[in-house]
Parts: structure tokens; C-alpha cells; sequence
């Protein structure tokens, strides 16, 4: 496991993931509380896509970009959560060279469809609160459809491009990655390429991925206070805020944590970590509670499944 040469790419055949430098005592505590949130992920993320499937009243394009949203943070969760659990019990913590490519592809596709498909769900709102009488025809399932294989496609080529960049480097003396999975900025620190043309492109093709969806959610949620302070009941006013509250929490989570974790100067690789986690296990973990303890409609959809499931008992 010691420091090698400078190494190319192809010659590579494994890294080490650093992961938390804490006493070996608090592994078993890491590895309870990874366990305790994946669980977590998994019931809710499930559990939201089941009530969704089986339920009819939940039939609508919101719901469908919420099925989509939770099938891709179950995902990306799923990508990251087992090997960061099972390296606390492993001597080497060793991932192999194409299991470092497929864990920084299949992440970076997953984390940036779900920033394409939180800004279609703004739209959605959008044409449901401003042009309610349009929303059947504007939302057809055609366009909701295409909307989210155009996420999926977006964040398919981001990650093509990402992932081939990266892979294509020269890695030299140590094989450690300071980070609990494989990712950009850890693995650009073992590299003795020049990381000039790297970074450019990385910002160019960060900058076309986040500002168009910024762009959408920013200006769709100015529409909808626009049109929402000009209610005059206080009661309509409330409901039409309450069926955007729990899509602006899921957006302030995901941001808030990816802005913190590329904003942090890059020698505090600890740091990074625990903003790391707040966007790879927190989010996930927190999507579903934020849309079924503010959704009346998913909630009454729970209470009517586990009903059914009484009745089978």
C-alpha cells in the first residue's frame, strides 16, 4: 500500500478510500449511523414510490416527477452508502479502478438528474398555480415524459464527459483517495496531469448543468409569489404555498449542501466529507419525510395502504 511512481491511468489498479479519519473505536458508531440513515433512505424512497404506483388519486405529473425523484435518490444513496459501510470493516479499503469509474459515473449521473428533474417539478408548480385551467393540457403525460428522459439523457452525457476527463488523468505517487467514495475532487489531488484544461472544462460543464436549473426554479417561484400575494383568501393563499413548500425544501437541502461542499476550500478535505454526506445520505433520507409530512395527499394515501394492509392481517 505504499506511494508508487507516477502511474498512467490504465496501469492503475485499485485506490484506497481514506474515508473518516477518526479512532478505529467510533467505526462501529460511523458504521451504525450509515446503517441507521440507509435504512431510513430505503423505507422512505420505497415506500413513496409504492404509495405512488398503487394509489390512483396520486395519477398526476407531480407525483410522477416525484416517483422519478425518489427512484434517483435511492439510487445515488445505493451507489455510495454500502462500500462507505463495509470499508469500516475492511483492513485495505480498497476499491478497484472500475469500481472507482462506475461509482463516480453512476453518482454523477444520478445527482445531476435529479437537479434536472427538481427544476421540471418547478414548472410544473409554475403551470399549476399561474395557468390552473391550462395545467391538464400544458402537463400532458407526453411532456412530463420527456421532460424527465430528458434528465435522465442530461445527466447521462454530464457524467460521460465527467467521468472520461477524470479516468483520463495520470495518477502518481500515492493511490489513497482522502474521501468515503470516489469522487472529483480527491481523485484530482492524486493526479500529476495539469489540471488547467481540467478545471475549465469541469466549471464550463458545472456552469451549463446548474444555471439552467437554477435559472427555471428561480424564475418559476418568482411567477408563483407573484401569483399567489394576489389571492385574496387567505385560506387558497395558504394552500397554494403549501404545495410548493416541500419541493423548496428538497431544493434548499440538495443546493445548500452541494454550494457548502464546492465552495469549502479544498484543504479541508474533512470538511468536504461532512458536506459530502449531507447531499449523498441526508437529502435522500430527508425527501421523503419533507413530502409526506407536508403532502396531505400522500398522507392520506399512507393512511389508506395501511389500512389495506390491516384488512389482509
Amino acid at each position: 500500500m505504499g506511494d508508487r511512481g507516477t502511474t498512467n491511468h490504465s496501469e492503475m489498479t485499485d485506490f484506497i478510500l481514506v474515508g473518516f479519519r477518526v479512532c478505529p473505536e467510533l467505526h462501529l458508531l460511523l458504521f451504525l449511523l450509515f446503517l441507521l440513515v440507509y435504512a431510513m433512505i430505503l423505507l422512505g424512497n420505497v415506500g413513496m414510490m409504492s404509495i405512488i404506483m398503487t394509489d390512483p388519486r396520486l395519477n398526476t405529473p407531480m407525483y410522477f416527477f416525484l416517483g422519478n425523484l425518489s427512484f434517483v435518490d435511492l439510487s445515488y444513496s445505493s451507489v455510495i452508502a454500502p462500500k462507505a459501510m463495509s470499508n469500516f470493516w475492511s483492513e485495505s479499503k480498497a476499491i478497484s479502478f472500475a469500481g472507482c469509474v462506475a461509482q463516480f459515473f453512476l453518482f454523477a449521473l444520478f445527482i445531476v438528474t435529479e437537479g434536472f428533474l427538481l427544476a421540471a417539478m418547478a414548472y410544473d408548480r409554475f403551470i399549476a398555480i399561474c395557468n390552473p385551467l391550462l395545467y391538464p393540457v400544458q402537463m400532458s403525460t407526453s411532456l412530463c415524459t420527456q421532460l424527465v428522459v430528458c434528465s435522465y439523457f442530461c445527466g447521462c452525457i454530464s457524467s460521460v464527459l465527467q467521468t472520461s476527463m477524470t479516468f483520463t488523468l495520470s495518477f502518481c505517487a500515492s493511490r489513497a483517495i482522502d474521501h468515503f467514495y470516489c469522487d472529483n475532487r480527491p481523485l484530482l489531488r492524486l493526479s500529476c496531469s495539469d489540471l488547467f484544461v481540467h478545471k475549465m472544462i469541469s466549471f464550463s460543464i458545472a456552469g451549463i448543468i446548474i444555471l439552467p436549473t437554477i435559472i427555471v426554479i428561480v424564475i418559476s417561484y418568482m411567477y408563483i409569489v407573484s401569483t399567489v400575494l394576489k389571492i385574496r383568501c387567505t385560506e387558497g393563499r395558504k394552500k397554494a404555498f403549501s404545495t410548493c413548500s416541500s419541493h423548496l425544501g428538497v431544493v434548499g437541502v440538495l443546493y445548500g449542501a452541494v454550494f457548502f461542499m464546492y465552495l469549502t476550500p479544498d484543504r479541508f478535505p474533512e470538511l468536504s466529507k461532512v458536506a459530502s454526506l449531507c447531499y449523498t445520505l441526508i437529502t435522500p433520507m430527508l425527501n421523503p419525510l419533507i413530502y409526506s409530512l407536508r403532502n396531505n395527499d400522500v398522507k392520506e394515501a399512507l393512511k389508506k395502504l395501511l389500512e389495506k394492509k390491516k384488512i389482509i392481517l
